[in-house]
Formats: structure tokens, sequence, C-alpha cells
């Protein structure tokens, strides 16, 4: 595969005619560059940074919890299965009686809850590995195409809107201990669908914020 860059000067978007039932690109960017939701995300992650400290658990990897944690003491990697690397934590969030309980500071969950069926008892799990006091940082995706790759594994369920994602976490975590936000306009959600990558928008165009298209919400949860 070629790299992203050189594929974005060999192919590039022309944006005079979008008119097409074929997307420009089926993985979401990636084969262009960065994709669009991964800028929001890491933007999220960086605003918080402060918050990513003490015992840190990430889903599947660290890679977040190195790159924007201060002060991290332990980091601990959370899979469904022991069969990927460097896996410290093996269980299912919605089986919170094979979970640590009251055990990490931090628990990120970057676009994990759209690819569980029930996400609530998900968010649940999460609340019983937190301390008194710790602090959960999650992203999910409003708006995107289907990951197929998830779909044909163990499927691809949810969608969200900022307040169908607060209200449940609020039930989970309490009034007031709860932030939800969204990133995304209406280019950008039209260039996340085609798989045009963030490059190829200008910054202004990614940040212009439109709270009715929101690609990438955040939810922030405090035990």
């Amino acid at each position: 595969m070629k790299i992203p860059f050189i594929k974005r000067f060999f192919k590039p978007t022309n944006w005079k005619n979008l008119r097409s039932i074929e997307p420009i690109s089926r993985f979401f960017g990636f084969d262009r560059g960065t994709p669009i939701d991964r800028v929001y995300i890491e933007h999220f992650l960086s605003l918080n940074r402060s918050s990513i400290s003490g015992i840190v658990c990430e889903i599947s990897d660290d890679y977040y919890s190195k790159k924007f944690g201060m002060g991290v003491v332990k980091f601990e990697i959370f899979s469904f299965s022991r069969d990927l690397p460097n896996v410290t934590i093996a269980g299912d969030l919605t089986q919170l009686e094979f979970l640590p309980k009251n055990s990490i500071d931090c628990f990120i969950a970057t676009q994990t809850l759209n690819f569980i069926y029930d996400y609530k008892k998900a968010i649940e799990g999460i609340f019983h590995m937190l301390k008194e006091g710790g602090v959960t940082l999650v992203t999910v995706s409003g708006i995107s195409q289907i990951s197929r790759y998830d779909m044909d594994r163990w499927g691809d369920f949810w969608r969200f809107t900022p307040l169908s994602i607060f209200k449940v976490f609020e039930e989970v975590f309490g009034v007031g201990k709860v932030e939800v936000s969204s990133y995304g306009n209406v280019l950008a959600a039209v260039c996340l669908l085609e798989g045009i990558s963030a490059e190829e928008l200008t910054h202004d165009e990614l940040f212009h914020m439109d709270k009715d298209y929101p690609i990438t919400i955040t939810i922030k949860g405090i035990k």
C-alpha cells in the first residue's frame, strides 16, 4: 500500500464532483492520512492530560496513556482476549463479577462502546473498576460508516447522540459527575464518510463545531 501522503498527491480529492455511490476511501481515511475522528480523539485527550495519571487503564494498548499521560505510575491494558500483546487485564466489561474493583485512577476507552451490544453494562464495568475519585475518558461515534472489520467479527451496534450517551452515563456515574461534548460539522462529516483524511482539510474546517453534526462525542465521568 502506498504511504498515505503519496496517495493523496496521486489521487487528489475532486472537490467539484462528489456525486458517486462509492466513497473515496472505505478505510476511514487511513490510506490517505489521519482519519478525522482520530484528530478529535487526540484533541480531547490532550485537553484532559492532567486526568491521565496514577494507574491508567486503556483498551487494547497503552498508546494514548503514554502519549498524553502525566505522572502515570502504572499502565494497564484491558482486552477481551489475552492474545493481544502486553494485555494485563483480560475480561469483559459487561461481566462485573470478574473485573478488578476500585483499582484504576483513569480509564481510557476510545471508540469502544459502539461495538458492545450491552453498552450500559460496559459503562457500569468501567465505573466498577475506577477508584473513588477516578476518571474515565471516553469517546464514541456519532456519525460514521460501519466498521466492516468489527461488524463481521463481534458487531458494530450503535451510533450515539450527545444526549443519549449523557443520560446513560449519568445513570451510572450520578448527577453532576458527567461532562459530554462533541466535535464535528457538516463538511467534516461528509469527509469522514467519504474517507477523506484530516490532512486534506484546514484546521478551521476541522474545528468549526456544529452541534447538529456530532462526529465524535466525548465523555468525562468522575466516580
